[in-house]
């Protein structure tokens, strides 16, 4: 099988001095990891050489370590997923079937989403289902005259890979725990619950349609819903064909139109190569950062209720805290929240939820010498901070109307709370009064746990 792989470096002369050099005496198996080495292009006119080097440079073993760091293939499967009777099938069709696309740009699309959905099969294995295959070249062309628009290529080849997730009302039909399989997962506040589906190009027609007519935007627009929250419409994400960049709406969006950048705009600017080929867009850039905060594990699943969600309140440090106090451990962390955030506000701007997740050791607590295997809290106090600046000096009974009562070596207690900021950036810390035993019956007078700064801050990347 020949390739039509242009390799315009290389000369024939260049490529003969391979017999020269000895190659043909080091024998099959060295041979065959030179050429891996090589690559596939320059494997493909190795073969042209002689009879010899033609078997050697066909041979599988060559072509599925070019499947393995090109794709990520560890079996042959063509880009449908269907078995191919070698390696070297399944490459050539994998480049044939994306020859219109720049090759890095397809590596690097397929590496996200392996990424992604290697995550998935540890962690999170039920939201493999609502995952769609990808789309055709038919498919999206379609859409694209559809909404007069053109995806920008970086968009167009992670829909080719998949086209989004199946949605609640087409899963699981009346299932709650549908709604919680959003591949890029959410948050709750008192009776606000937001969790993030990636859209279908059939879906993304009807949402665009309808939130663009609400907004009053001018059908040519070249924003369209990429993503948006199941359970609350309020969260909408939006690619700009034009720009590449992806926005997610704030309060005021439908009034105003008002919309924040999810990625750095540094990073779209200059994602051109030098042919002028875009390589990377917000949506690519927004997948890729997502894959890297979940295996890194800054944001994990989180069960509550025997419900399953990839929760956007981060674990790791900095961005979360973390304190231990007589052995009640207590980690905080804050994430944004744009769809109730409002930049024309004069005080409150910009909204933060938290979650405080409270823990007692399996030692229990230690008062005066005495050991208790449970405590009751009482009374909150909390210092937020903008710049530096003191906003507010919070004291308080309870939390969220709750008086938690943990118990040695149990599940962490966990609940949500908001506050907003002038500002992009700020903190909390503070502490939390507990009596050792329980508030009806203490054992020894109450004592002060530390809450740990941990800050409120717009993130480069918004989710």
């Amino acid at each position: 099988m020949k390739f039509a792989y242009r390799l315009p470096n290389y000369r024939p002369e260049s490529i003969n001095q391979a017999t020269s050099m000895g190659l043909e005496s080091v024998g099959g198996l060295a041979t065959h990891i030179i050429l891996s080495k090589l690559g596939p292009r320059e494997a493909a006119f190795v073969a042209c050489l002689n009879r010899r080097f033609h078997v050697w440079a066909s041979d599988d073993y060559v072509w599925a370590r070019f499947c393995a760091q090109d794709l990520n293939l560890s079996s042959p499967l063509d880009p449908c997923g269907n078995p191919c009777p070698s390696f070297k099938v399944a490459y050539t069709k994998w480049r044939t079937e994306f020859s219109m696309y720049p090759w890095p740009l397809v590596m690097r699309v397929n590496r996200c989403w392996h990424k992604l959905k290697e995550w998935f099969a540890i962690h999170f294995p039920e939201v493999l289902p609502t995952l769609r295959r990808g789309a055709s070249e038919d498919e999206i062309e379609k859409f694209e005259k559809t909404l007069r628009i053109k995806l920008p290529l970086p968009s167009r080849v992670i829909y080719r890979f998949c086209n989004g997730q199946k949605l609640p009302n087409e899963h699981y039909i009346g299932s709650l725990q549908s709604s919680l399989l959003g591949i890029i997962g959410g948050y709750s506040l008192y009776d606000h619950s937001v969790n993030v589906f990636l859209l279908p190009l059939s879906q993304v027609i009807l949402d665009s349609r309808s939130v663009m007519t609400q907004m009053g935007f001018s059908s040519r627009s070249k924003h369209i819903v990429v993503a948006s929250s199941a359970t609350h419409s309020e969260k909408l994400f939006f690619l700009n064909c034009s720009s590449g960049q992806l926005y997610v709406g704030t309060k005021n969006l439908v009034t105003d139109g008002e919309m924040l950048p999810c990625v750095p705009e540094a990073l779209i600017t200059s994602a051109r190569d030098s042919k002028g080929c875009q390589q990377q867009d917000g949506m690519l850039l927004w997948l890729e950062e997502h894959a890297r905060r979940l295996h890194d594990g800054i944001i994990k699943v989180r069960q509550e209720h025997k419900m399953r969600s990839i929760n956007l309140f981060p674990e790791q440090p900095p961005l979360c805290s973390c304190a231990i106090t007589n052995g009640v451990k207590v980690r905080a962390s804050a994430a944004f929240v744009p769809e109730f955030s409002n930049l024309q506000a004069e005080s409150e701007k910009f909204l933060f939820a938290y979650s405080i997740r409270m823990s007692l050791s399996p030692e229990g607590c230690v008062i005066n010498g005495l050991t208790v295997n449970t405590c009751q809290l009482s009374w909150r106090h909390w210092i937020i901070r903008t710049n530096d600046v003191l906003v507010a000096d919070v004291n308080g009974e309870a939390v969220i109307g709750k008086f938690p009562l943990l118990r040695s070596g149990k599940e962490e207690f966990v609940y949500q709370s908001c506050t907003s900021l002038p500002a992009s950036s700020g903190s909390i810390e503070g502490s939390f009064t507990f009596v050792p035993g329980r508030l009806a019956d203490p054992k020894d007078g109450p004592f002060a746990v530390e809450v740990a700064k941990f800050p409120l801050q717009l993130p480069d990347y918004i989710f």
